[in-house]
């Protein structure tokens, strides 16, 4: 008799990978139907996901993608965090210029008669 593969509820993961601040967040995210294992939409936080799987989800302001490289036993620091999951979120896009100094920041202020402007 074989054993049954490893798979863990993937709100677990997604805490434990420190992904979401606290396994709550992650089991609210995944409900409402925001988070993708394998191009499947998920809505059931007790879904099992295991090593090889794919999680495409949303993260402030940009879409994450990773995929499971390990099953944690717990939610310890960032470095052993970062070690269950291969990073394959594209970079984000770089800005369309330079950002203003607060010079040129306050000089825009003052042109628009906003704030600090004499």
């Amino acid at each position: 008799m074989s054993e049954p593969a490893a798979r863990l509820r993937v709100d677990k993961w997604l805490w434990q990978a420190r992904f979401f601040k606290t396994r709550t967040l992650a089991a609210k995210v995944v409900s409402e139907g925001h988070i993708r294992a394998n191009g499947t939409r998920l809505t059931k936080p007790s879904h099992g996901v295991a090593p090889g799987d794919s999680l495409t989800f949303p993260q402030g302001d940009r879409i994450r993608v990773v995929e499971i490289v390990a099953l944690g036993d717990r939610r310890g620091p960032a470095l052993e965090a970062h070690a269950l999951y291969a990073d394959h979120t594209p970079p984000p896009e770089p800005r369309a210029g330079p950002r203003p100094t607060g010079r040129d920041r306050r000089k825009m202020d003052a042109e628009r008669g906003g704030f600090g402007a004499d």
